[in-house]
């Protein structure tokens, strides 16, 4: 049975996982010399490869763990630990970094680097993997799966959004709500990892 509220939850994870705003700033400053409906395509893209990528990923994690003899534990720690330090960039700055970066061509963006690593990165894999092995039933992974989809359907609308945002927040905005988002997700990982090392002193 699908419970709305770990639809709900998971979606409200995820969307802290996929950060938004730091891949806004990031799309933003890697289409700059994009048109309107170029950057639209372009949104399109980015949103179906990262969502695809995490199907992936969510259904195969238990098998990749079972191959490499990884306990959920163990890794646990480590995602979190990545998390943790991809927390860390967006409060000290990445996202402002971000803007330094000259506008790339109109080819080999949306999968590489936009999917990868900017929204794909290690620490959204590693929790992918996680909740991947840690699924019982299939309604864990349909609930998982549904959760995803909606927090990717407001990625997607925030990359389709990106030139009104843009004049909205301006830059100093998109930089404030990442390190908001930083901060939460150092929350998350610091969760994260305390639940591995209880697991595992036990």
């Amino acid at each position: 049975m699908i419970s709305f509220s770990n639809v709900l939850s998971t979606a409200i994870r995820f969307f802290f996982l996929l950060t938004p705003f730091f891949v806004l700033s990031m799309f933003l400053a890697l289409s700059g010399d994009f048109s309107r409906r170029d950057r639209r395509i372009l949104a399109h893209k980015v949103a179906f490869s990262a969502w695809f990528i995490c199907v992936v990923l969510l259904f195969f994690g238990r098998w990749i763990f079972a191959v490499f003899g990884i306990t959920i534990n163990a890794f646990r720690i480590g995602g979190g630990a990545l998390l943790f330090l991809s927390a860390v960039k967006l409060v000290n700055g990445a996202a402002g970094e971000a803007a330094k970066v000259p506008a790339s061509s109109r080819t080999d963006i949306a999968v590489v680097p936009l999917a990868i690593p900017v929204i794909v990165g290690p620490a959204t894999t590693g929790a992918l993997l996680i909740i991947g092995a840690e699924a019982a039933m299939f309604a864990e992974i349909l609930a998982t799966m549904i959760g995803m989809t909606l927090a990717f359907l407001v990625v997607w609308g925030v990359l389709c959004g990106a030139n009104f945002l843009e004049r909205i927040l301006k830059q100093n905005g998109i930089v404030i709500l990442s390190k908001l988002t930083g901060l939460i997700l150092a929350a998350m990982a610091s969760e994260m990892m305390f639940t591995g090392i209880r697991a595992f002193f036990r």
